[in-house]
């Protein structure tokens, strides 16, 4: 599927694309797309992930089957989180859970979560977030992790109405903010290994882990009332990140694999960009970003995402698991890339509908 650049996006044709990628994907869920021998467990952070975009596209298209998959899977991991108990991308899936207990109500949905996150709070890890430190990624010392645990904090705050969660996890993202947050870029090294790396005379920071980043304040902010000091600690580093992505977005409409090194890297790479296209999007939409300065930086990053479909529904050039800067391919995808491509839809939805 091929978008030019001079066409006007159409609303009923971003939503008759997701349902594509979509159905697609849940089709091909227990097949594997980059080169691994299996696929990944049902709540591993990949797939969790995609529960996250995939959530939002069964509320959109106003289907039921969408949210019966949802719950399937769920009730298969038997509402727990995945194995390790403080790391973050096993926390990831918990999301799921509490999107699920706010349509449905039913307390057995976000038990396991709260009695586990009880435990991390009462017993927070002692690590600290050097990256050679025992235990280390007990605390959130990558940036990919300010993604996968935070949101489902803030989501506990909200549905139980309890600051606990809340002070807990802005405390623990003050401290990743503080290790890894770049002032002068407004961009996140992917963890401390990155701080002194330079890539052809270029610092690295890395698309998809900004992504995850850009992506997690969203789903943060989404869970506050604007009138909240956190509502506004998060949202300062939210515009600070939005301003500089539009100023290093490529011609062709994605995000470079290196953000400051796109010379380097001229694949493009559709997970990173998906994630930034959401958090573009949503910002448009709640009157947080001016529409005629980010509007068209939007534009441009989904019909270069379309432009990656192929004509089965596959979103392609997703660069697989990692932590650095990479390779793509278009016959290539991950779970992540749907879900972050199904999130930026809901969002392009609202803005041209």
């Amino acid at each position: 599927m091929s978008t030019s650049f001079g066409q006007a996006i159409n609303a009923d044709a971003v939503q008759a694309t997701m349902k594509k990628v979509a159905d697609w994907q849940i089709e091909h869920f227990k097949d594997t797309f980059s080169g691994r021998k299996r696929a990944h467990h049902i709540a591993d952070w990949t797939s969790g992930a995609l529960y996250v975009g995939m959530y939002k596209w069964a509320e959109m298209s106003g289907d039921p089957s969408y949210f019966d998959w949802l719950k399937s899977i769920a009730e298969e991991q038997q509402w727990k989180l995945h194995h390790r108990k403080y790391h973050a991308d096993d926390h990831t899936v918990g999301q799921l859970y509490c999107n699920l207990y706010k349509k449905y109500e039913d307390k057995k949905m976000i038990e396991p979560t709260i009695k586990q996150f009880e435990f991390i709070r009462f017993h927070p890890s002692q690590s600290k977030l050097n990256w050679e430190t025992p235990f280390h990624q007990d605390r959130w010392n990558w940036c990919d992790a300010l993604f996968m645990s935070p949101p489902v904090w803030a989501q506990l705050y909200t549905i139980t109405g309890e600051q606990k969660y809340l002070d807990f996890m802005v405390s623990e993202y003050k401290a990743t903010t503080a290790f890894l947050f770049d002032k002068k870029e407004g961009l996140y090294y992917r963890d401390e290994r990155f701080k002194t790396k330079e890539d052809h005379g270029t610092k690295v920071f890395w698309a998809r882990g900004n992504g995850w980043v850009f992506a997690g304040l969203v789903n943060i902010l989404n869970e506050l009332d604007p009138s909240q000091k956190e509502y506004q600690y998060f949202l300062k580093i939210y515009k600070k990140m939005a301003k500089n992505l539009i100023q290093i977005q490529t011609t062709k409409g994605h995000w470079a694999m290196s953000l400051l090194g796109e010379e380097f890297y001229p694949t493009p790479e559709t997970s990173g960009t998906a994630f930034f296209t959401y958090g573009l999007a949503w910002g448009i939409n709640n009157g947080i970003l001016k529409s005629d300065v980010y509007k068209p930086a939007v534009e441009k990053a989904w019909k270069a995402l379309v432009s990656h479909i192929t004509e089965e529904g596959m979103l392609g050039y997703v660069q697989p698991i990692g932590a650095a800067p990479g390779q793509a391919w278009p016959d290539k995808t991950e779970v992540y890339g749907t879900g972050a491509f199904l999130s930026a839809g809901t969002e392009v939805y609202k803005l041209y509908r």
